[in-house]
């Protein structure tokens, strides 16, 4: 997918595999600049390596915490100092915490901090930047935000409040910033695959799944990445303030009994 508005400068989070990796790819095969950035470091993020040697002057890595506010703050900095430009920021890091409602305090504070603070905080750090490139947000949550599972808090919770975030953000920074959020559903991950490894029977908990969906497969990353480069664009100009679900369906569905 290209889109006719390229060279951009674009902030991708949690950058070094999944869908953040696809992401990026998305943007740099536009012929956009990216900025990526996850926890670990370069050397033992051998995606991030691949695209350092394909994109070298086009892709940066940082590794970044992104639990912590003065991380996120070093960090766009040095995507400003780069390349004096931010045109397009994807808040994508975050990670499963499914610990239930009954989790301990240290998880409670462990989920919000990575999976809301931190999209609120990076939006904050970039603001300026933005507002004089007239730019977007674009915040990754998840289905979880609209319909959950037991044993999925608080994950779920935090991830419902990126709606919210993303509503505010729309409505007191616009129009400078137009800001929108994408929740994927079961996207076929490294980390959805150690999911379904975890079940005595993988092959049978993939199909279990796959059935649960109308459109009859799992999403891919790349989806997610076309999806990102669509809504950064001035196609998609008319659109903010609002989440998109991208599940294949699978909110669609009433019950979540498997098939006979």
């Amino acid at each position: 997918m290209l889109i006719d508005k390229s060279g951009r400068v674009v902030i991708v989070t949690g950058a070094s595999q999944g869908i953040g990796l696809a992401i990026t790819k998305a943007f740099l095969a536009n012929g956009d600049s990216v900025m990526g950035c996850a926890e670990p470091a370069l050397e033992k993020a051998p995606h991030a390596q691949q695209l350092r040697r394909e994109y070298p002057q086009h892709f940066f890595y940082d590794s970044v915490d992104v639990t912590q506010t003065t991380e996120i703050k070093r960090f766009v900095a040095n995507a400003e100092q780069r390349f004096h430009r931010i045109d397009i920021v994807v808040s994508n890091a975050g990670k499963n915490v499914f610990k239930g409602i009954d989790c301990e305090e240290e998880d409670w504070t462990h989920n919000f901090n990575l999976n809301l603070r931190s999209h609120w905080y990076l939006a904050k750090c970039a603001r300026a930047a933005l507002t004089q490139s007239r730019g977007v947000i674009l915040v990754i949550t998840s289905n979880h935000a609209f319909s959950t599972l037991p044993g999925c808090a608080p994950y779920n919770i935090s991830k419902r409040a990126l709606l919210s975030l993303v509503q505010s953000l729309t409505i007191e920074w616009g129009p400078a910033i137009r800001t929108l959020g994408i929740a994927p559903g079961f996207i076929d991950t490294e980390g959805n695959q150690t999911w379904f490894d975890s079940h005595p029977d993988a092959k049978l908990a993939r199909e279990r799944t796959v059935n649960k969906h109308p459109v009859g497969r799992l999403g891919a990353p790349e989806e997610v990445g076309d999806l990102c480069l669509f809504l950064a664009s001035e196609h998609a100009g008319f659109i903010a303030g609002t989440t998109i679900v991208m599940d294949g369906g699978r909110s669609a569905i009433m019950q979540d009994e498997d098939p006979d």
